[in-house]
């Protein structure tokens, strides 16, 4: 078995997208819009995908803050300078839990937390 997506109900579609593509950079697999009004984005990076809804009414379903969506970097001391410089606040500042790992948190533009990890 595999884990083919996550669902993520943004508030606008276009903003999500770049971001992603920007800051983590998954491309556009496939978009399209599922019925008037409702648009889904496809992105990914391998096996796994992000699925993008945008309702089209600007809202977004509550966000706990006990989620995070996360995704491997080479470097956390490089991922932190390219988010400062592009004004991308940093929720959580960096932890190394354990030798083998060491993660920090932003929000997207929908309020979820993304990890960004490093494998030591």
């Amino acid at each position: 078995m595999a884990m083919l997506w996550c669902t993520l109900h943004v508030k606008n579609l276009d903003a999500s997208i770049k971001f992603y593509e920007t800051f983590v950079g998954l491309s556009v697999n496939r978009r399209f819009e599922s019925r008037p009004g409702i648009e889904i984005a496809f992105l990914g990076d391998g096996e796994t995908q992000l699925e993008l809804i945008d309702a089209g009414d600007g809202d977004t379903f509550p966000v706990s803050d006990q989620i995070s969506i996360g995704f491997s970097v080479d470097s956390v001391e490089d991922k932190i300078k390219q988010l400062k410089e592009a004004g991308i606040e940093i929720y959580k500042e960096p932890v190394q839990p354990n030798p083998h790992i060491r993660f920090f948190y932003i929000k997207d533009p929908n309020g979820i937390s993304i990890q960004f990890a490093q494998q030591m």
